[in-house]
C-alpha cells in the first residue's frame, strides 16, 4: 500500500521523466555562465565570500566573544582549559547543583559528562531571584516589543543596532556551549569531552568552526582515543568481533546537510534512522528537545559525526556493517567549505530543502565533477511545487540522478515508512561498490580544502615521530619484550622472589642467620646482573620521550604511546569478550591468575617497569655498598615517573608480572612527589578491590574522571594508582590537599581458601590494598559473592587496628530501577558467615569473628555502606548509552565518599612521608 505523500513523489517523478533534458543541460550551462557576473563566487580557502568577509566581519567577531564572554571562557582563549583543572575535586564535586547563570553552564556540562550522564547537553538554568526582582513573565503574557525612534536623533537609528545576542537570563543553545568550550580547551581536554560524549552515545564535534577566525578546526586528534567493538555480519553468515579506532575504522559514510530552509529536521531523521525498533535514541540535537529551537549563535558550520555497529543480531541490526553519518548544522550555501568537504569524503549526500531557487541551483551546479550520489528529500511550499520540478529538470544530468533521487516528505507522509525507504538507500548504497573512508581519510582531504587539522601542531607531530621510532621496532611483543626490556621476565620474577622470603624472615622468632645471609648473597648477585645492562635504544627513545621539558610534547608522546602500543603490542585474543568492558568470570566469580586467557599487552606501563628495574638493581647495591653513591646513573627516574603521576598517568604499584611491589621504586617515586607537591602533600588513599569483571574501573573512571583500562581484553594485570588534585579552596575543609586512587585491576580473582598459594597471594595482596587505604570500595558482582582473599584482608587488617571506611558496591544488577542502600541486604551480610567466611577466619584462627567484623565496619545504621549500582548500559551494546541511573547512582556514592572523608570518617588522613612508611612496613 502506498503510504501517504506517495501522490506527491509521484507526480515529480512523472514530470520529471516527461521533461525535455537536452534543453535542461543547454540551460544549465546558461545559468552557470551567468554566475561568473554575480556576488556569489564561493572561496575555498576559508568558506566564505568576498562579500561576506566585507559586510559583516563585526557582527560575527562580537557573537563569538559575546558567547566566550557570557559563558565566563573569555580568559582561556591564551591560556586552554586544561583536563587537570576539570577533574579538580571542590565544593560542587558534593552537590547536585543546577546552573543559575550562563557562567555555571561550562562546568555544569563538564561535571555531568565525567559522570556520563545523559542529561549532560540540558543548559536549562534554574534562576535565583532576588526578593525584589520582578518574575519572569509567563510566555502566554510577554508581547512582541516595538521599538520607535525618531530618524533625525543623534541615537543610531539603523535596526542592526540593536543586538540579538544572548543576554545573561536567555538560556544558551547546547551546541552554542559545546563549541565555545572546546575553543577554549585544550587538546587533552577537547579529547576527554569528546571520548565521554561517544560513551553517552552523543553526535561528536568533527569540524569546529571558529566564526571570528573564519578558521575551522578538523578533530582528529580528539577523536584518537575513541576504541569501538562490533561484531561483523559477513555474507556466510557467521558473525565476527572486531575492534578498532574509529578514526582507523573505514566505512560508507553518509551526509546530511540543508539548502535554505527544510520544514523536515535533519537531525531527528538521523536519530531515526540510527534507532532500532521503536526506541528513539537522541543522538544529535534537535528542535523538538529541550532549548532545542534556541537560535545558534556561533555553532552553524559544526560538522557532526555518529556511527552505527552492528551487534551481531541480524533481528537488531540496521545495517551488517559499521555505517558513518554527518550532520552540517547550517545552511549550505553559508557554510561552502564544509559542503565541500562532506562532498569528496561522503559515498552518499541527502540534502533537505523546502524550495530550490536559482542561488540553491548554481551551488549545486558547481558540484557537477563530483562522483558523489546526491539525495534530495523535499517539502514543498503551497505553490513552489512547479518551481523545484524545473531546478530540478536542469540538476539530472549534472549530478547524474533520477527520479529515486527524489523523495518528497509532507506532514502527512508516513514517517516510519519514509525512514524504512531511506534506510533502504543507504543500504543499496553500502552494498555496491562506492566510497570508504576513515577519519583519517577525512583529514587527509580537510587538509586539501584548506581546513586546520588539530593534529598537525609541531609538538603532536614530534611526539608520533618518537613514538614511531619505538613501534616500527616491535614485530612480535614477545620477542621485543625479551631483547628491548631485558630487566624483566626471569631476572625480575627470581629477584621478587627472594625479596619475598628475606621479607618472611624478618617476621620469623629466630630465623637462621645462614639462611638470611643466603639469600641476601643471592638478591645481590640477580641485581648485579641486572645493573650490568645498559638501556636499550627503545627504552632510551622513551625516557627521552618523558623527559621533555614541554608539557605538551611528553602528554603527546605518552597518549601516541598508548595507541601505539594498542595496535603492535596486542596479543591475539582467543574469544571475543561477552560485552563492551567486560568477560564473565570462570566457576562462578573465580578467575584464575594463572590462566592468561588474555595475555598481558605491551604497554606504557612496560617501559616503566623498566626504568624501575634499573632504579631498584641500582639502589640496592649502593645500599649493600657495592656501588658508589655518586656512580648512580638513574637515580633521576622516580623524578619523571612522579612527574607522570602528577600530569594524570595511573602508575603501577604493584607489578602485574611478578605480583609483587616494587618497594625501592614506589618509595622513591612518592619521595620525588613529595618534593614537588611541598605543603599540599596531606592524602587520603581510596582503593577499589573486586575481581574482574565487576566495573571497578569503569566505576571509578566514572567517579573521577580517571583513565584506568576498562576491560579484561586491555587492561594490564597489576594494581595502578592515580592522583586527583583537591582545589585549594576546598582542602581545607575536607581535610586533604589529594586523594590518590588505587584501581587492584586483576589480583584478586577470586581464588578459594583450598586454592593454597594461590589464595595466600591474593590475600596478601589484598592486605597491602586495603592496608595502605583510607577507604576502601568492594565492587561485587552479586550479593554474597565477597571474594575470600579480601575476607582474609578483613581479618588480617582488624588484628592491626587499621579500619579503612569501607563501601560495598553490588554492580550489574538487572533491576535497573535499584540504587541506594537497601536494609535487606545489610542484614543478609550481617547474617552467620558462609562457608567461605568460616574458611577465611579458620585461616586465621578467628573462629567466627568476622560477623563481629562486619558488624564493626556498619557500626553507624545511619551511614549508607552498601550500594547498588543499575546497569552500565540503556539498551544493548555497542549502540547502547550509559543508563542514567548507573550515572546518578555513581555520583551519589562519590558524594557520600566525599562526605566521609570530610567527615573524618575514613580513619586517619595522613601525608606521603607517613604513606612511604606505611608501604615500607605493609
Amino acid at each position: 500500500m502506498a503510504s501517504p505523500g506517495h501522490s506527491d513523489l509521484g507526480e515529480v517523478a512523472s514530470e520529471i521523466k516527461g521533461s525535455e533534458r537536452r534543453t535542461a543541460v543547454a540551460i544549465a550551462d546558461l545559468e552557470w555562465r551567468e554566475m561568473e557576473g554575480d556576488d556569489c563566487e564561493f572561496r575555498y580557502g576559508d568558506g566564505t565570500n568576498e562579500a561576506q568577509d566585507n559586510d559583516f566581519p563585526t557582527v560575527e567577531r562580537s557573537r563569538l566573544q559575546e558567547m566566550l564572554s557570557l559563558l565566563g571562557l573569555e580568559t582561556y582563549q591564551v591560556q586552554k582549559l586544561s583536563l587537570q583543572d576539570s577533574l579538580q575535586i571542590s565544593f560542587d564535586s558534593m552537590k547536585n547543583w543546577a546552573p543559575q547563570v550562563p557562567k555555571d553552564l561550562p562546568w555544569n556540562f563538564l561535571r555531568k559528562l565525567q559522570a556520563l550522564n545523559a542529561e549532560a547537553r540540558n543548559t536549562t538554568m534554574v534562576l535565583d531571584l532576588l526578593p525584589d526582582a520582578r518574575p519572569v513573565e509567563k510566555e502566554s503574557q510577554m508581547e512582541e516589543e516595538i521599538i520607535y525612534w525618531d530618524p533625525g536623533d543623534d541615537i543610531a537609528a539603523d535596526i542592526y543596532s540593536f543586538s540579538e545576542l544572548p543576554t545573561p537570563d536567555t538560556p544558551v543553545n547546547p551546541l552554542d556551549l559545546l563549541c565555545a568550550l572546546l575553543l577554549s580547551s585544550d587538546s587533552f581536554l577537547q579529547q576527554e569531552i569528546v571520548l565521554k560524549m561517544s560513551l553517552c552515545q552523543f553526535a561528536l564535534p568533527l569540524v569546529l568552526p571558529d566564526s571570528e577566525n573564519h578558521y575551522h578546526t578538523f578533530l582528529l586528534w580528539a577523536m584518537r582515543g575513541i576504541v569501538r567493538t562490533w561484531w561483523a555480519q559477513p555474507p556466510r553468515g557467521v558473525g565476527s568481533f572486531r575492534e578498532d579506532s574509529v578514526v582507523l575504522c573505514r566505512a560508507p559514510t553518509f551526509a546530511f546537510v540543508r539548502m535554505d530552509v527544510s520544514s523536515n529536521s535533519k537531525s531527528q531523521l538521523l536519530n531515526a534512522i540510527l534507532s532500532p525498533g521503536h526506541r528513539q535514541w537522541d543522538c544529535f540535537w534537535h528542535r523538538d528537545l529541550n532549548l532545542g529551537t534556541n537560535s545558534r549563535e556561533i555553532a552553524d558550520g559544526l560538522v557532526e559525526i555518529s556511527w552505527f555497529f552492528p551487534s551481531g543480531k541480524e533481528e537488531l541490526d540496521i545495517f551488517p556493517e559499521p555505517v558513518a553519518f554527518l550532520n552540517l548544522r547550517g545552511d549550505i550555501g553559508s557554510h561552502w567549505l564544509q559542503f565541500k568537504l562532506l562532498t569528496e569524503i561522503s559515498s552518499a549526500v541527502f540534502i533537505l530543502t523546502d524550495n530550490i531557487s536559482k542561488k540553491e541551483y548554481k551551488l549545486l551546479y558547481s558540484m557537477k565533477e563530483s562522483t558523489t550520489k546526491y539525495y534530495f528529500i523535499l517539502s514543498p511550499y503551497r505553490g513552489k511545487r512547479n518551481t523545484n520540478l524545473r531546478f530540478l529538470n536542469k540538476l539530472i544530468p549534472v549530478l547524474k540522478i533520477d527520479h529515486s533521487h527524489v523523495l518528497v516528505k509532507v506532514s502527512s507522509t508516513d514517517s516510519e515508512s519514509f525512514v524504512k525507504r531511506i534506510r533502504a538507500i543507504i543500504g543499496n548504497v553500502a552494498r555496491a561498490p562506492c566510497r570508504r573512508v576513515s577519519v583519517e581519510d577525512m583529514a587527509h582531504t580537510a587538509r586539501k580544502l584548506g581546513l586546520k587539522v588539530d593534529e598537525d601542531c609541531e609538538e603532536c607531530q614530534k611526539a608520533k615521530d618518537r613514538m614511531e621510532r619505538i613501534t616500527r621496532k616491535i614485530k612480535d611483543s614477545d620477542a621485543y619484550r625479551k631483547d628491548e626490556l631485558r630487566l624483566q621476565g626471569d631476572p625480575w620474577r627470581k629477584a621478587a622472589q627472594v625479596e619475598k622470603e628475606f621479607c618472611q624472615l624478618q617476621w620469623a622468632t629466630d630465623p637462621p642467620e645462614k639462611h638470611r645471609a643466603e639469600l641476601r648473597r643471592r638478591l645481590l648477585e640477580l641485581r648485579m646482573q641486572q645493573n650490568s645492562h645498559d638501556p636499550t635504544s627503545g627504552l632510551q627513545e622513551f625516557i627521552s620521550g618523558i623527559s621533555s621539558p614541554s608539557l605538551g610534547e611528553k602528554q603527546y608522546f605518552l597518549r601516541w604511546m598508548e595507541w601505539g602500543l594498542a595496535r603492535v603490542g596486542q596479543p591475539r585474543l582467543r574469544q571475543p569478550p561477552e560485552t563492551l568492558f567486560t568477560l564473565r568470570p570462570k566457576h562462578g566469580g573465580a578467575t584464575d591468575l594463572g590462566e592468561q586467557l588474555w595475555p598481558e599487552p605491551l604497554g606504557v606501563e612496560h617501559f616503566l617497569r623498566e626504568m624501575g628495574q634499573f632504579y631498584e638493581a641500582e639502589s640496592c647495591l649502593v645500599e649493600a655498598g657495592r656501588l658508589p653513591a655518586g656512580q648512580r646513573r638513574f637515580a633521576h627516574f622516580p623524578g619523571l615517573a612522579s612527574e607522570l603521576l602528577l600530569t594524570g598517568l595511573p602508575l603501577e604499584l604493584i607489578d602485574g608480572s611478578t605480583l609483587s611491589t616494587p618497594v625501592r621504586w614506589v618509595t622513591g617515586l612518592l619521595k620525588e612527589l613529595h618534593v614537588r607537591l611541598e605543603r599540599r602533600s596531606r592524602l587520603v588513599v581510596l582503593s577499589a578491590l573486586g575481581v574482574p569483571g565487576t566495573g571497578k574501573s569503569t566505576l571509578l573512571n566514572t567517579m573521577f574522571g580517571l583513565r584506568f583500562a576498562m576491560g579484561k581484553s586491555c587492561s594490564p594485570r597489576g594494581a595502578f594508582m592515580q592522583l586527583i588534585t583537591v582545589a585549594e579552596g576546598f582542602s581545607q575543609d575536607l581535610g586533604c590537599d589529594h586523594i590518590l586512587v588505587i584501581d587492584s585491576g586483576g589480583l584478586i580473582g577470586g581464588a578459594l581458601t583450598s586454592a593454597g598459594d594461590r589464595f595466600e597471594l591474593e590475600a596478601s595482596l589484598a592486605t597491602l590494598l586495603m592496608g595502605l587505604s583510607n577507604v576502601t570500595v568492594v565492587s561485587l558482582a552479586e550479593t554474597r559473592d565477597i571474594p575470600p582473599a579480601i575476607l582474609h584482608a578483613f581479618l588480617r587488617l582488624e588484628e592491626t587496628g587499621h579500619m579503612p571506611n569501607y563501601q560495598f558496591v553490588y554492580q550489574n544488577l538487572h533491576d535497573v530501577s535499584a540504587s541506594g542502600s537497601r536494609p535487606r541486604d545489610k542484614r543478609q551480610l550481617l547474617d552467620m558467615p558462609s562457608d567461605l567466611s568460616r574458611a577465611a577466619a579458620q585461616k586465621e584462627k578467628q573462629g567466627d569473628s568476622f560477623r563481629a567484623l562486619v558488624g564493626l565496619a556498619f557500626c553507624d545504621p545511619e551511614k549508607q555502606h552498601i550500594w547498588h549500582i543499575p546497569g552500565l548500559w540503556h539498551g544493548l551494546p555497542p549502540m547502547a548509552a550509559v543508563s542514567l541511573a548507573y550515572s546518578e547512582a555513581i555520583f551519589e556514592l562519590k558524594r557520600c565518599l566525599l562526605e566521609n572523608i570530610r567527615n573524618g570518617l575514613s580513619n586517619q588522613n595522613k601525608n606521603i612521608q607517613q604513606l612511604i612508611e606505611l608501604v615500607r612496613r605493609v
